[in-house]
């Protein structure tokens, strides 16, 4: 152990995961079986998440909106594939007051039959198209087996939901929208994921196809991590929600649905913290930089509220820990909660000339120049961390990347140590039962337009159709 809080991610993942999560207070258990109180850190997490994101949907036209929580259940059952698809998770509210409900209520697993019932009502022209619609809010899925920010019953999530006057308007908005996903962990959360097309069978209930965006966790389990589904008709048909297009004629629209969750927190932790707690990529740290002045003498007390200054208006998020604790007990602080850069000013260092700055990714401490340029000094070492954090990351990946060219190859690559597994598939729906057999692993993904690594069906030896990324996941 790395401290008497937290277990070695390389002696037992799981609990090494909820450690950190209690460790940097993210989340906390509550008194409602599956469900977490998002503590004011891990929810810093997620508002930063969202503000980031939230400017990405903007700049592409999208607007936020809010739909109820309650769906009635006749209005579910309008479309039967989602309904079967959600049943097992579906939670009802039967009582309004004392009063037997007649049409009993469900408590949004998802929303696209509000948006449905919404546009049905409001769009009777193409000139009332595209609406480029966004819900942040809460939802709620009965899970059997939980896990912080991973998998609880009621999580926090966005939801785009799009209709548009043609099929490839809303194809392009399918794939624009992982891109963004795409594009997003990447740049900002430094976690190199992998995008494809789900199988029919994993697809989303409901969509015509389903594009994910796929990332590794450090232990070699994968995380869908967020899907954009193209709908085409399917639920305009169901919801009777139809349009004059420009040649006077009455149609159907076509319909998007995109969102990813806090599961993401989940999957920023397992991907770069370590056994010491929380390692957050500067881009996505609601605090990049901790100041901690070592002793109350003029000098630090000055330099450090210059240097607070001086990196708050460069746009650097910092703050001075000057709590009543212990300088070792704020270094660890700040090491458990993530911070990814703290510089220590201290008497006897400046009775040198010196301070110390320290990297949290990789714990290393440097000693500069109190004259240093620390705006420049600081940039430039935020960058190089972002950097490195996603290359480590991408290293880590491509390590547990492997090629699986017969079921034995699959079998002794999970039962050695799971990762992505590259391998070719028929498209059969039976030989993906079969694989799931091992270790219960499943498609993450198909790889569109990816070289061959073999003519043969990985499980049944018939001709392969697909290149399909397999794997474990949360």
């Amino acid at each position: 152990m790395a401290n008497n809080k937290i277990t070695s991610r390389d002696v037992d993942f799981a609990k090494w995961y909820t450690d950190v999560v209690r460790a940097a207070s993210l989340a906390d258990y509550s008194s409602v079986k599956g469900c977490i109180v998002i503590e004011p850190n891990g929810y810093a997490i997620w508002e930063k998440m969202q503000s980031i994101l939230d400017k990405e949907f903007k700049k592409l036209g999208h607007v936020n909106v809010q739909m109820p929580l309650l769906i009635p259940e006749s209005m579910l059952n309008k479309e039967k594939e989602l309904v079967n698809g959600f049943a097992p998770e579906v939670a009802w509210v039967t009582i309004g007051g004392q009063k037997e409900l007649d049409d009993k209520l469900c408590i949004r697993p998802t929303s696209e039959t509000l948006f449905c019932d919404y546009y049905k009502d409001h769009v009777s022209s193409y000139k009332d198209l595209p609406k480029l619609y966004n819900q942040w809010c809460n939802v709620l899925r009965w899970e059997k087996e939980t896990r912080p920010f991973l998998r609880s019953r009621e999580f926090l999530w966005q939801e785009g939901h799009t209709i548009h006057s043609s099929k490839e308007e809303a194809m392009n908005e399918t794939n624009q929208m992982m891109e963004v996903y795409y594009k997003f962990f990447h740049d900002y959360l430094a976690i190199p994921s992998i995008k494809g097309k789900k199988t029919e069978k994993e697809k989303f209930s409901g969509a015509e196809y389903t594009l994910t965006n796929e990332a590794l966790m450090y232990n070699g389990v994968a995380l869908q991590a967020a899907t954009s589904h193209y709908f085409g008709q399917k639920f305009a048909e169901a919801y009777d929600v139809k349009f004059t297009n420009k040649n006077n004629e009455l149609e159907y629209v076509y319909q998007t649905s995109w969102g990813c969750t806090t599961r993401m927190i989940g999957g920023l932790i397992m991907v770069h913290s370590d056994d010491y707690g929380l390692v957050l990529p500067p881009k996505i740290a609601p605090k990049q930089v901790v100041i901690v002045p070592i002793g109350d003498s003029e000098e630090v007390k000055t330099l450090s509220n210059s240097f607070k200054e001086q990196l708050l208006e460069k746009d650097i998020i910092t703050y001075i820990d000057d709590s009543d604790k212990s300088p070792g007990f704020k270094f660890a602080e700040a090491e458990v909660n993530g911070i990814p850069v703290r510089i220590e000013i201290g008497e006897r260092d400046l009775a040198k000339g010196t301070i110390t700055i320290a990297r949290r990714d990789t714990r290393e401490k440097i000693e500069v120049s109190k004259d240093v340029d620390i705006v420049t000094y600081v940039s430039e070492l935020l960058d190089t961390i972002q950097k490195d954090m996603y290359e480590r990351a991408e290293k880590r990946r491509d390590e547990l990347t492997f090629e699986a060219h017969t079921l034995d190859d699959m079998k002794k690559i999970l039962e050695t140590q799971p990762g992505f597994i590259h391998a070719m598939w028929c498209g059969d729906k039976e030989c993906e039962e079969k694989i799931k057999e091992i270790k219960g692993c499943k498609s993450r993904c198909i790889l569109e337009g990816a070289k061959s690594i073999d003519d043969k069906c990985v499980c049944c030896g018939k001709e392969a159709k697909y290149h399909v990324i397999w794997g474990i996941q949360y």
